[in-house]
């Protein structure tokens, strides 16, 4: 019963698992990889038991080696098995020892399973990091299939960073075992930004022998034949002054028929007392399987508060789980994917992020208006990223991060009705301003003495936002949402046309924001400014059959006709239509251009921009050194596609939203082997951007931290199931294809249930005709109660 089979994995039954099935010769196309995290520790793995581990921050403070091969995968933790009697050794995962059989892996949310038979021994491995604790866990399971005794020696092997470089950590990792707790700890006395963290390792099994020295355990047999196996013990030596590791053996025995638990533990804290607390907790099977329900727990409950029951079964599995997982586990909490070790917040990330999280829990979204609000500058502007723990990032020339603060506080705000968040106070950062030559500079941004209101800092950022160039549109800087276009406007003259439409998206509901505030002057400084830059896009930013893309210092035109490269961009489009500033003739005009020359139905594509730059004068930027059809040169990126979707529902072109929305998932590109090779990347979680020219075309490109899976998801649940809620009134809204006839969605609100069935019955894209709640008929509004109730609502199209 699995579902979407591509003879290298499929999704459980329920769409709650994806199971992937390898060998040592037919294995995955690239890694397929997955992420288990809380707020302060974890583990990247992969199909083959890769992957790194962190504490803290995944790229200052890694805790073993990032390895971003994804067709080698070497993996910097192992474990391995060699059974005593016959000698035989292999890795419990499919590298670096793997033997002949199948391995089979199922990844769900908050944990991983391997599984393996091998020597007669059936293995599973289960790998989960608990809701709070700062620990790796691993459960190794053997059993027994054979009616002699086996007497086994399993090792652990990582190798460890303690820090951002593993090269900086060489020689200065101070390794200790304590006999009496079974522990070592490892500390990189090199660790300025982290002097009082530890790295532990530990076992249910007694540590028999040890080894800190990288160059002892692996000898000239390297990762796939370490020589310290073949050893009697380890040395039991440190790694300070060595190429560090850290290794230990215990000594297994399974009876005949017999089953047996073995714990590996990976932590990290700030103290040898609670390292030691953690692993005498972790050392017994109860705890850990307790741990292990609580994480299950608090996933099913938060990923299963709305349910979507759409024709589409592929469009179900994403939206009822992986989206947001990938956007709370990834873009959240470890801030990492297998291909970017980020670590830091970016300003516009994290908040487009949260913004897919109301519908779990508002609170979420309030947290992280907060947070970013802090890392504004007393000027208005705000760093592009930084890093929480060090105060560190970086003062730039991007023209569009601070816009997105007053755009997710008005989705905040139309979302919950709570005004209340305005009135809170945070703290400016300060720096020095950047001098004319300096279009960005890393350094150290403390908090200022002066503080003001969230509404405050939205006027700020609006304000600063609001600097026109001779077209009338807003300044672009060293790059607006797209980071390629680097050297459109760093000198101060180049205009964003994409970056005017959604200045105006942020005025016209910011306005409303303003009435209530009863801030008058500031109501009608926008609906000047709104009136004015409407006109300059309709005017000077129209094309003759789409609007353009920018205007660079030197004159340039980006996004226009005339050009042999970069004809069309697809964001000036879609956000002619998200912001309502286009005309109707010209807003159905672009989108008609952006289905003409963007969207590739042979690929499963939807193009940023056609054609790639290559060999034009045009020179925007960094994005010219990506191959034509790479990430924003002219591939699928995966946001601006999503963009284009949303445009297409708000024009209420229901039969393309569904074709072009079910066209991106990344099910959909590896339904089967053919297309899962042509695609290559992992089906369960959504691509920051697939390729688009040439041999390439079609194939995945960075997965997993991107911030497309909370744009998916806003776009499926918001703009084509239509379930809007607008301060506290739920409604719906649909926008989908003539020929779905039902389809439904279970919302818990609170400790309420709302049922939702819309039917279809005249096979009709948009408009409701009638809603029933419990039985009566009411208008298309239900204030939201979540007492506890249970509300049956159906929607007649």
């Amino acid at each position: 019963n699995l579902k979407y089979e591509n003879e290298l994995g499929a999704f459980s039954p329920d769409g709650k698992e994806y199971n992937i099935r390898i060998d040592k010769n037919n294995r995955t196309y690239t890694v397929w990889s997955h992420i288990l995290a809380n707020e302060r520790f974890g583990t990247l793995v992969t199909e083959n038991m890769g992957g790194y581990t962190w504490y803290k921050n995944c790229r200052l403070n890694r805790v073993t080696s990032w390895e971003n091969k994804p067709n080698s995968d070497i993996p910097s933790e192992v474990i391995y098995i060699k059974d005593l009697e016959n000698k035989k050794v292999w890795s419990i995962g499919a590298n670096p020892k793997p033997d002949e059989k199948t391995y089979n892996i199922i990844y769900g949310f908050g944990y991983a399973k391997y599984l393996h038979q091998s020597d007669g021994i059936e293995q599973c491995t289960e790998i989960f990091v608990p809701k709070e604790d700062s620990i790796k866990i691993q459960i190794v399971t053997l059993k027994n299939q054979s009616a002699n005794r086996k007497k086994l020696k399993l090792y652990f092997y990582a190798k460890p960073v303690l820090g951002e470089d593993e090269v900086k950590s060489n020689g200065y990792i101070n390794l200790k075992y304590d006999e009496n707790n079974n522990i070592i700890t490892l500390r990189n006395l090199y660790n300025s930004e982290f002097p009082n963290d530890i790295t532990y390792v530990s076992s249910s099994e007694k540590i028999n022998s040890y080894t800190g020295d990288k160059d002892f355990f692996l000898g000239n047999g390297g990762l796939e034949n370490p020589e310290g196996i073949q050893k009697t013990n380890l040395n039991n030596e440190n790694s300070i002054g060595k190429k560090p590791c850290v290794a230990y053996e215990v000594e297994v025995e399974l009876e005949s028929f017999g089953r047996k638990e073995i714990i590996f533990m990976l932590g990290a804290e700030e103290s040898i007392l609670e390292s030691k607390n953690k692993a005498y907790k972790y050392s017994k099977i109860q705890n850990c399987r307790q741990e292990q329900e609580k994480v299950k727990k608090f996933w099913k409950e938060n990923l299963e508060k709305l349910q979507v029951y759409t024709p589409i079964e592929s469009i179900n599995i994403i939206l009822n789980g992986w989206a947001i997982y990938q956007t709370i586990s990834s873009r959240l909490l470890a801030k990492t994917g297998y291909y970017q070790s980020g670590g830091a917040y970016g300003f516009r990330d994290q908040l487009q992020d949260t913004i897919s999280l109301k519908y779990i829990s508002p609170e979420i979204l309030k947290n992280q208006i907060i947070e970013h609000s802090k890392h504004q500058f007393i000027e208005g502007d705000v760093e592009h990223w930084w890093h929480e723990e060090n105060n560190r990032g970086i003062r730039t020339r991007f023209s569009d991060d601070l816009l997105w603060l007053p755009f997710a506080v008005i989705q905040y705000i139309s979302f919950t009705g709570d005004y209340s968040i305005l009135e809170e106070e945070t703290e400016y950062i300060q720096g020095n301003i950047l001098s004319e030559e300096e279009n960005e500079r890393y350094d150290l941004y403390l908090p200022s003495n002066k503080k003001e209101s969230i509404y405050e800092h939205c006027k700020k950022a609006i304000k600063r936002a609001c600097d026109f160039g001779e077209n009338g549109l807003p300044k672009i800087g060293i790059g607006d949402w797209n980071d390629g276009f680097s050297n459109i406007g760093p000198r101060g003259k180049g205009e964003s046309v994409w970056l005017g439409f959604f200045l105006y998206t942020i005025l016209k509901h910011f306005i409303k924001i303003a009435e209530h505030q009863g801030d008058e002057e500031i109501v009608n400084e926008y609906k000047l400014i709104m009136d004015e830059l409407r006109e300059c896009l309709n005017k000077n930013a129209w094309d003759g059959r789409w609007y353009k893309r920018a205007f660079a210092d030197n004159g340039d035109v980006y996004g226009s006709m005339e050009n042999e490269e970069c004809r069309i961009d697809s964001i000036s489009q879609s956000w002619s239509v998200i912001s309502s500033a286009g005309t109707d003739e010209k807003k159905n005009l672009a989108i008609q251009s952006l289905e003409n020359h963007l969207v590739d139905v042979e690929n499963g594509i939807i193009k940023l921009l056609d054609p790639p730059f290559e060999k034009s004068k045009l020179e925007p930027g960094y994005i010219k050194s990506y191959l034509p059809g790479v990430r924003e040169n002219g591939g699928q990126y995966t946001h601006g596609a999503i963009w284009a979707i949303i445009a297409e529902t708000i024009l209420e072109k229901g039969d393309k939203a569904i074709e072009l929305y079910r066209m991106i998932t990344p099910i959909e590109h590896a339904r089967n082997k053919e297309a899962a090779n042509k695609y290559k990347v992992e089906p369960y979680v959504m691509p920051a951007d697939i390729y688009g020219a040439q041999n390439l075309a079609g194939r995945g490109g960075w997965t997993w931290y991107t911030g497309s899976s909370s744009w998916y998801y806003i776009c499926g649940i918001e703009y084509i199931l239509g379930l809007k809620i607008n301060n506290n009134i739920l409604s719906i809204n649909p926008c989908i294809s003539k020929e779905w006839k039902e389809y439904g969605i279970k919302y818990k609100y609170g400790e309420s249930i709302y049922n939702i069935t819309v039917k279809n019955p005249y096979g009709r894209n948009t408009g409701v005709s009638k809603v029933i709640l419990n039985g009566e008929v009411i208008e298309n509004k239900i204030k939201l109660d979540g007492t506890g109730r249970v509300f049956n609502l159906e929607v007649e199209m």
